[in-house]
């Protein structure tokens, strides 16, 4: 099957966070042994008592941080491409109402 000159590439996801219901991440839990230089572990520590949190909490939360954002960057590279894909296409468009655009600047 072949795509239309006229039919956007899109990326997969549609820009919004995926929101995780609360209860599937407390549900099950499993225990990982994880090892740390000790002076970041005591930085980890320091900054989960500042938190008024616990290392597990701090951890838990830093590799959720983590790979949110590299799910945004992926998604952005794909909606980058995206654009790159599609820019004879918007520049076809953009010329072929070029006059009516000028129109409301008269």
């Amino acid at each position: 099957m072949t795509r239309s000159a006229a039919t956007p590439k899109l990326p997969a996801r549609n820009g919004q966070k995926i929101a995780r219901p609360a209860s599937s991440r407390a549900s099950r839990k499993e225990r990982v042994l994880v090892e740390f230089p000790a002076t970041l572990l005591k930085r980890a520590d320091e900054a989960a008592r500042s938190l008024e949190s616990n290392r597990s909490d701090l951890i838990r939360k830093a590799v959720e941080r983590l790979l949110d954002e590299m799910e945004s960057r992926e998604f952005e590279r794909e909606l980058a491409r995206a654009y790159t894909e599609n820019a004879a296409m918007n520049l076809s468009l953009a010329k072929e109402f070029e006059a009516v655009d000028r129109e409301g600047l008269q």
